[in-house]
């Protein structure tokens, strides 16, 4: 599977007048080419059953580097699996490499998916995430909280999942006080995600820090509690 090949399979699924929809959507100035996700899914699929994790990876940074929407959401589904043979370092290599360009959260939430997979299957990368924490841009701020949320689902954290929740957490008392929308709402996705598994640590966490958050924020975070 050649760049150009995924790109006529892409422009070829594509449905006539959806993509004027997606770009007034979606705002962020880029081409949209106007393929459904379900469409999305089942050919990326396709294209990860047919090549190894090299092949993959290549791929998947030619089609990021189109700028085009449906094609960086492709290359971000390349490498949403959640075990990869060889699971070196250049897939996460790439994901980390493409969080400066996010301008939007449909492309950055489905690239961070791709990230959660890796970060998962080895934890110690959250060094390298914490970083991103201390970034001039806040969607990249709000990738830190994203990529970290499987670690707010899990009923039976380990030692190693129970320090990083605790760490996230450290990060997210530090972007309640931050006005910006996308921010505060990554926090309480966050929150509303752990109060599901541990209530009892939401509710620390909103005791000491709800004042600082936005109305909206506070809502959404102690929806299920």
């Amino acid at each position: 599977m050649t760049p150009d090949d995924a790109l006529d399979a892409l422009r070829a699924a594509a449905e006539p007048g959806r993509a004027e929809g997606m770009a007034q959507y979606h705002r962020a100035p880029r081409t949209y080419l106007g393929v459904p996700n379900p469409v999305l899914n089942d050919l990326t699929k396709e294209w990860r059953q047919e090549m190894y994790v090299p092949a993959r990876v290549a791929l998947a940074d030619a089609l990021w580097k189109t700028d085009i929407f449906e094609a960086r959401l492709a290359a971000a589904k390349l490498l949403t699996q959640a075990r990869l043979r060889p699971d070196d370092s250049a897939a996460w290599a790439l994901i980390v490499s493409w969080v400066p360009d996010f301008d939007s959260w449909a492309i950055a939430d489905h690239a961070m998916m791709a990230g959660q997979k890796r970060l998962v299957a080895d934890p110690a990368r959250i060094d390298e995430v914490e970083t991103w924490t201390k970034s001039d841009s806040h969607w990249t701020r709000r990738a830190a909280m994203v990529i970290t949320l499987p670690f707010a689902k899990q009923n039976h954290p380990d030692e190693t999942e129970t320090a990083i929740r605790e760490r996230v957490l450290e990060w997210a008392a530090t972007y309640v006080r931050d006005p910006e929308w996308f921010i505060q709402k990554s926090v309480a996705w966050w929150l509303r995600d752990l109060s599901k598994h541990d209530p009892d640590r939401v509710r620390a966490f909103m005791a000491e820090n709800g004042r600082q958050m936005k109305k909206f924020a506070r809502k959404e975070a102690e929806k299920y509690l």
